[in-house]
């Protein structure tokens, strides 16, 4: 999508050693849309094939080079510090019984990076959330990464966007076009070219809060992907409650995109949604096809079972006829 731009265009920022180390991953969420499995246990920690959604978060912040991670989290969601804590007990078990795949499995949480929860308290939005790190965060710029969104681990997102802010400075997020239909259920950007020759990257000149179709100001929406500037807990202190009643992170972004210092990496990679259940059940699919362990017996099972489906409609018509 091609925009005009009408104001002066960014300049980028000198070049600088990455100046980005923290990230901070929302993890308080209450997950009714997965009840009753998630009554008592956190929605985060739901099985993509053998790994809880939130390790696949946490890894692709590691493999961008974050390894200080914070996770807020709530009332009921200790599993979440009990899985990238260390388990001695199960360890020592693995151990004595030499099953070295199995003990290096149990032992990458803990060591993926230096990890730190905190509590939310209340479930006042992820601006609020993201609010809860400024005492861990401190005056550095860091990432959020949202643990609904899966990133393929082969894409390049994360990186792409710190780059980004290495050079301009200020916040990023991440952007994916959508069809028309689909652009009520995200936050949309307004955006025009950051600067010539440079493909997959926009300033974010405003934001909407899941607009309807007719009110969008484009088909870009942001996905659960930001480099935020450290400006942005300024504005979070005095962004009042929004829509539904809680402090939105897109109200703040929208401020700091009025100053120019808001930039978007636009994505079409692949990308896992895990908060909708038939998007949850499709990522579980996919990713177990594309494993080398799993996948051909299990692409050769599915094939089985789609022709089964098929022919079982088949006679299902042919009865109702």
């Amino acid at each position: 999508m091609i925009v005009p731009h009408t104001t002066p265009l960014s300049e980028p920022a000198p070049e600088r050693a990455r100046t980005v180390r923290k990230a901070v991953v929302p993890a308080a969420g209450l997950g009714t849309r997965f009840l009753p499995a998630t009554k008592a246990t956190p929605k985060e920690m739901l099985p993509v094939v053998d790994k809880p959604a939130i390790q696949y978060v946490v890894e692709e912040a590691a493999a961008a080079g974050l390894d200080d991670v914070l996770m807020i989290t709530g009332r009921h969601k200790r599993a979440i510090e009990d899985h990238f804590d260390h388990a001695f007990e199960l360890e020592q078990a693995l151990a004595a019984k030499g099953d070295t795949v199995r003990l290096d499995a149990v032992r990458d949480p803990a060591r993926l990076a230096d990890i730190h929860h905190i509590r939310q308290g209340d479930p006042l939005g992820l601006g609020h959330a993201v609010l809860c790190a400024r005492h861990h965060v401190g005056d550095q710029p860091f990432a959020v990464l949202l643990g609904d969104d899966l990133i393929d681990p082969r894409e390049t997102l994360l990186s792409r966007m710190l780059d980004v802010r290495d050079r301009y400075e200020g916040s990023v997020v991440a952007l994916m076009e959508v069809p028309p239909e689909q652009i009520h259920l995200y936050g949309c950007a307004a955006v025009e070219p950051s600067r010539p020759g440079e493909d997959g990257v926009v300033r974010v000149t405003g934001l909407v809060e899941k607009p309807s179709r007719e009110d969008a100001p484009s088909r870009y929406a942001v996905i659960g992907r930001y480099v935020l500037d450290p400006a942005v807990f300024g504005v979070l202190d005095r962004t009042p409650p929004g829509r539904g009643g809680e402090i939105q992170l897109t109200d703040a972004l929208r401020e700091l995109a009025a100053d120019g210092t808001v930039h978007g990496v636009v994505f079409d990679g692949l990308r896992y949604d895990t908060g909708d259940r038939a998007d949850y059940l499709r990522t579980v699919v996919r990713l177990a096809c594309d494993r080398a362990d799993l996948g051909p017996e299990f692409v050769a099972w599915l094939k089985q079972f789609v022709a089964g489906l098929e022919a079982t409609g088949a006679r299902r018509d042919r009865f109702a006829a």
